[in-house]
């Protein structure tokens, strides 16, 4: 049992929090007038990449890239979502579809993952092959390109943190990492049985990104300090790679984080989540349970029935209206 439990993740979004499990996923939004939007989609998976889930290296790369396309889709239906409900943001921009707030978020995840290769990868090698000819070309020079991408993901958390935008995000994160702890350790999926529990978490994506800095440091010296074209298409062009290895190194330590020296390991990673998350208030702690109570019921689960004071309705990916949802979490029937 614990180890079905402990498939079920998510990731926080605009007012709203995905869940996913092994067939399904659903986001959950939470509307300016406080009802809960909830969107499901089933997870097919293709027969290669069934196969693909068994190969270490190989699967935590499929495993990422699905992490990356759903979390898209995920942010993206809550832009359409705000879009559709906010009437401020309807007024703001007039005859803003929301197709074009989803292609315009799109377009701005491309670049941001561009921004964010050259941020924590090319620069951090800039700065140190400056300081190389004091430094040297060993592991000093290795383990001072980590210091500096580690300095430079520390100062961007602290600093979009401060925004009240993204200090909401952070809320609903952690009401994310509440109501997976409850799941987890069979407590009732309400604000009371989810309010208790850390806000940390040992698979979260922010101490992934810790594990991806110290493994850089060794995957790239044992390159040694080639020329410096060299070394920027090393950065690039191995990145999937430490990408890989971290995640096979945090699906082991979820797997073993009851033994104490896990724990210690771990710490780190765990420190750098209180960057990445906030206490979330009630309304954010029912949304993140609706959105887990939907994927356990879609997946068969027998749940006691969904325990929140606002009502809960079921919208298509564009935020379109479909139907309410009863307390079992089932659809309702409309006459």
């Amino acid at each position: 049992m614990a180890d079905e439990r402990t498939i079920y993740g998510g990731q926080a979004v605009l007012e709203g929090v995905m869940m996913r499990g092994v067939r399904h996923l659903a986001t959950a939004v939470r509307l300016p007038d406080g009802r809960i939007a909830v969107w499901e989609l089933p997870l097919a998976s293709e027969r290669w990449a069934a196969r693909l889930r068994h190969v270490p290296l190989l699967r935590g790369i499929l495993a990422l890239w699905e992490t990356l396309v759903l979390g898209v889709r995920a942010l993206v239906f809550s832009a359409h979502v705000a879009v559709r409900y906010d009437p401020e943001l309807e007024q703001t921009k007039p005859g803003t579809s929301a197709s074009s707030w989803g292609g315009l978020l799109w377009g701005t995840v491309a670049l941001s993952l561009a921004l964010s290769v050259g941020l924590f990868f090319l620069l951090p090698l800039g700065v140190a092959s400056l300081l190389d000819r004091w430094v040297g070309s060993g592991w000093t020079i290795h383990a001072l390109e980590g210091t500096i991408r580690l300095g430079i993901l520390l100062g961007y958390l602290a600093v979009i943190g401060r925004t009240p935008d993204i200090a909401r995000v952070f809320g609903y994160h952690g009401a994310e990492h509440k109501t997976i702890h409850a799941w987890e350790h069979g407590d009732p999926l309400t604000v009371e049985g989810a309010r208790p529990h850390s806000l940390l978490h040992p698979r979260c994506g922010t101490g992934f990104l810790l594990i991806v800095v110290a493994l850089s440091i060794v995957v790239f010296a044992f390159l040694g300090w080639p020329s410096l074209v060299w070394r920027v298409l090393s950065r690039v062009a191995l990145i999937p790679l430490i990408a890989a290895l971290a995640y096979e190194i945090i699906r082991l330590a979820a797997r073993w984080f009851h033994l104490r020296p896990v724990r210690v390991l771990l710490a780190p990673s765990l420190a750098l989540q209180r960057l990445t998350t906030r206490e979330p208030d009630d309304a954010m702690l029912e949304t993140a349970i609706v959105a887990l109570h939907r994927v356990l019921v879609a997946e068969g689960h027998a749940v006691p029935a969904l325990a929140v004071s606002a009502p809960v309705i079921v919208v298509d990916e564009a935020g379109q209206e479909q139907m309410p949802v009863a307390p079992s979490g089932k659809r309702e029937e409309r006459a």
